[in-house]
């Protein structure tokens, strides 16, 4: 992945699809930043207004502030989101 690409991860303690998301990011050595949403309302109300949902995970692959958004535990769809990324 390209040095100046950026993944954050919106999850929470207890999700096992969050806990897939951060294995498999693990796994391919892909630096991600982890935002904990538990007991934070105010994150799921940022989630809500970017995208219109309140629940995680949602992934954010991006850079300069554009970024695209997984909002599903799609694995599938984040490796090629990612593999995009590495042009």
């Amino acid at each position: 992945m390209s040095a100046s690409k950026k993944v954050v991860l919106w999850s929470r303690s207890g999700c096992h699809y969050c806990a897939e998301v951060k294995a498999f990011l693990e796994a391919n050595n892909y630096p991600y930043e982890n935002l904990d949403v538990e007991g934070k309302d105010v994150l799921r109300d940022v989630l809500e207004v970017k995208y219109g949902i309140r629940h995680v995970p949602v992934i954010e692959v991006g850079s300069k502030g554009t970024f695209e958004a997984v909002l599903e535990p799609d694995l599938d769809r984040l490796k090629a989101l990612l593999s995009n990324s590495q042009e």
